[in-house]
């Protein structure tokens, strides 16, 4: 066995053979992977293995379609069967949210090349002759949907990569992970050490212990799930052919051939937890008793879609463990707090995603980012906050609803509150009706009466009203937005201007009372994040960022080193803030404090250390509204306080509480773009309109990446788009966008109602090559065509008049 590599990849399931296959595939043939037992041991080797393409999120579809491409070629090249069957797969709605949902990734399918369109029920006969569609109001079809032989992947994968020069130590538990000083491992086993570069953590339903030994908690809970299948059907049998799977997301089960019989399953709602306080070590192939009256309705359902499936008797049931993470998203990326150690957790769609998981994760290990935006993965969107309580809650709520619709702007209650602030309880009492960011709640919008639930779906629901009401008082008056879910840091120390010039593109400010706006920039030359940056005394700077990307962002703050004397604080547990924007923002404040606040005394992009109703404030003269405005940060035991005293204020001038839904519509009105959607690693400066910011006279993080793109011809421009929203809906991010020929154009990255203008907008990334402003487009909201044109301006007060008053 090896005693030095460059990474040891830590289980052999599916997912770590994939890895380490594709880490061997880009140039590291000096690695290693470590089962405990035999490969496919834990979920693996009982999977339902099925593989589809489409997903909600574009990039999980990106990947998805590699992966399902990439086992016939994994065939070829090792010689290992992988079992693939694709017959194709149905998908079915019996519900209008369900069509518009297929309908939606019909058009994204169109925007990526890819295979997935509407059949009527007659294609759908002769596709499935032993199914009815009586009750189905729509149905796509998939050609390259099917399923695959889960131990034949696992092994492919492994042959690959030893084909390649990697190799596989089975029957080799691991017993420690010790970080050296220069951020290298020592991997301990039964079998010797390993000194590595890369600690892969690929343990599955070991994933909680194998990073316990690191020191780590994971967010992770394993269930049990079932699935069984029958014996052999005369009707199936003498078909002569295999028959699509049929994935009827409403009926809440999965039904596809297996061998002359079905294969049917389940995410039941009376679901089971297993293994709550850690997995037995020496759990291996073992399987649970049976329970198929715990899915019964289920499968009810089942079979009456398909009727010859009733008579048929049980051949096999499979009761195993999956483990789950918070969202049903893998929990992958390297750990911010950690050097050198590599998390690939909680898989359940292991098959359809398992070579894009094992391309980016190598991608990232090797070049430092992989290609994609993959936030919807990355395990830094959880944190300490994400404890037991709340994991068992979002876990058994996700396996429940594993098939419900995740509707655009949906907040899903379970688990929470997580992290609340002193004014939570007034603002509830308010009607306020939170939001989860980072684990903190925060109003989304202040219903009229308190407790009322929001409705979801893809058309406008029952806050669109309450949301129009806020804004337009905004706009006309003023509005108090809480704002503490922001991430806020204080750097500290002679070196703290230093620190931030480094790391930062734009000029820090030197004189105090100034602030910047500042991207920061990723690995391959992308936007990695964008920052206020605020010197707030001799040598003391605060930095606000996006709170969901704080731990995130902790892995480029890393890559800075700190200058001897200076020091950096997370300070967002510590400060909450407000902003206070709007016409009459200004006369509001002045009669709350003493300091001079005149366009003169107080200009755009100032602060001042200021006291708003007896409360000690930063105040920084800016506003994500793009109206007049102040950003208050205060101490958190202050909050209560100041938010009475600022609402009073702003009632007495014809305002008051506006949430963050009415931020993103006054945000998309002035075409303002925010973290995670229109600013990731994935768009270049040039493209996102931030390039004027970076000032290339200095130094700063991965400069070099981008200086080898800055010239280079924009890929795609971010745009805003007026949409004629005839179907009662808004464009929410996603939706693809064609010429009115039908070429593809850009997609939507954020989407609104401009109240203040009175137009349905959006932001998206568009092909200069294709479409420019002043033209005409197309944006596909439901799925279906919506005519649409690309602005020349802001939609509202284009020349920021407003926001310097």
């Amino acid at each position: 066995m090896k005693t030095h590599t460059q990474a040891v990849v830590i289980g052999g399931g599916l997912v770590g053979c994939s890895i380490l296959y594709h880490l061997a595939k880009l140039g590291w043939q000096d690695v290693i992977l470590l089962e405990r037992d035999e490969l496919t041991s834990g979920s693996s080797w009982h999977a339902a293995a099925n593989i589809h393409g489409l997903h909600d999120n574009n990039n999980i579809t990106r990947i998805q379609h590699y992966t399902m491409n990439l086992y016939k070629q994994l065939e070829q090249e090792t010689g290992q069967g992988c079992g693939v069957f694709q017959p194709g797969s149905l998908y079915l709605a019996q519900t209008e949210a369900r069509e518009h949902q297929l309908r939606l990734q019909e058009a994204k399918a169109k925007y990526y090349d890819l295979n997935f369109f509407e059949v009527s029920r007659e294609e759908a006969r002769e596709l499935h002759p032993l199914a009815q569609f009586d009750d189905v109001r729509c149905i796509m079809f998939e050609p390259d949907g099917g399923n695959v032989d889960p131990s034949g992947v696992t092994m492919a994968y492994a042959a690959g990569a030893r084909a390649l020069g990697a190799q596989i130590e089975r029957f080799c538990p691991v017993t420690g992970t010790d970080q050296q000083p220069d951020g290298s491992w020592i991997v301990r086993t039964e079998k010797g050490d390993i000194h590595t570069q890369w600690v892969i953590n690929a343990a599955g339903l070991w994933g909680r212990e194998v990073a316990a030994l690191a020191g780590l908690t994971l967010p992770l809970q394993p269930t049990e799930h079932q699935y069984f299948v029958t014996e052999t059907i005369p009707e199936v049998a003498n078909l002569g052919r295999r028959l699509p799977s049929i994935a009827d997301r409403d009926g809440e089960y999965y039904f596809r051939q297996e061998g002359n019989g079905f294969l049917i399953g389940a995410y039941e709602r009376n679901m089971r937890f297993w293994a709550e306080e850690g997995t037995p070590l020496d759990f291996s192939h073992e399987l649970f008793p049976d329970d198929l009256d715990r899915i019964m309705e289920n499968v009810i359902r089942a079979i009456a879609r398909v009727p010859c499936a009733e008579t048929a008797g049980v051949k096999r049931v499979i009761n195993g463990p999956m483990i789950w993470s918070p969202d049903a998203n893998a929990l992958w990326g390297p750990v911010p707090e950690l050097q050198n150690y590599f998390l690939c957790g909680g898989i359940i769609p292991g098959f359809s995603q398992s070579g894009g998981l094992g391309l980016l994760s190598a991608q990232w290990i090797i070049d430092g980012e992989p290609q994609y935006d993959m936030f919807a993965w990355d395990l830094a969107r959880f944190g300490d906050w994400a404890d037991k309580k709340f994991t068992k809650a979002r876990v058994e709520d996700q396996y429940a609803n594993r098939f419900a619709i995740h509707f655009p702007n949906e907040e899903r209650s379970a688990g929470r509150p997580a992290r609340v602030r002193p004014a939570y309880q007034m603002q509830s009492d308010l009607g306020a009706v939170f939001g989860l960011n980072c684990g903190w709640e925060h109003p989304l919008w202040f219903a009229e009466t308190p407790g009322v639930k929001e409705t979801n779906s893809f058309t406008r629901q029952n806050w669109w009203g309450t949301v129009g009401q806020e804004v337009q008082m905004l706009r006309q008056s003023v509005g108090v937005i809480d704002i503490s879910h922001f991430a806020n840091y204080v750097i500290r120390g002679s070196g703290a201007q230093d620190w931030l010039d480094r790391l930062v593109a734009n000029r820090v400010p030197s004189e105090i009372g100034r602030s910047c706006l500042t991207p920061m920039i990723s690995v391959r030359g992308g936007v990695a994040g964008d920052f206020t940056i605020t010197k707030v005394a001799t040598d003391e700077y605060m930095m606000i960022g996006s709170g969901m990307a704080e731990r995130y962002h902790q892995r480029f703050f890393n890559m800075v080193p700190l200058p001897e004397g200076t020091t950096f604080e997370i300070a967002t547990d510590r400060i909450v803030s407000f902003n206070v924007a709007g016409p009459k923002s200004r006369e509001m404040l002045q009669r709350l404090t003493n300091a001079v606040l005149s366009n003169e005394g107080f200009p755009f992009m100032c602060s001042r250390n200021i006291e708003v109703a007896g409360v000690s404030c930063l105040a920084i003269r800016v506003s994500f509204t793009g109206d007049l405005g102040w950003e208050l940060h205060c101490a958190e035991k202050d909050q209560l306080r100041l938010y009475s005293a600022l609402l009073s204020a702003a009632r007495n001038s014809g305002g008051g509480p506006v949430g963050g839904r009415a931020l993103g519509s006054l945000r998309i009105e002035k075409g303002y773009g925010s973290w995670g959607r229109e600013y990731s690693q994935e768009y270049w400066p040039q493209e996102t309109g931030l390039a004027g910011l970076i000032k290339l006279d200095k130094d700063f993080l991965h400069k070099e990446a981008y200086l080898e793109i800055k010239d280079k011809a924009p890929r795609e421009t971010l745009s805003i788009l007026e949409i004629d929203a005839i179907n009662d809906a808004d464009a929410s991010g996603g939706e693809p966008i064609f010429t009115p020929h039908g070429q593809s154009v850009g997609r939507v990255t954020s989407g609104a109602y401009g109240y203040s203008v009175g137009k349905s907008l959006a932001l998206g990334y568009t092909n200069p090559k294709v479409a420019k402003a002043g033209d005409e487009v197309e944006v596909m909201i439901l799925g279906k065509p919506h005519r649409a044109r690309i602005l020349h301006n802001a939609a509202f007060d284009p020349e920021g008049r407003r926001l310097r008053a």
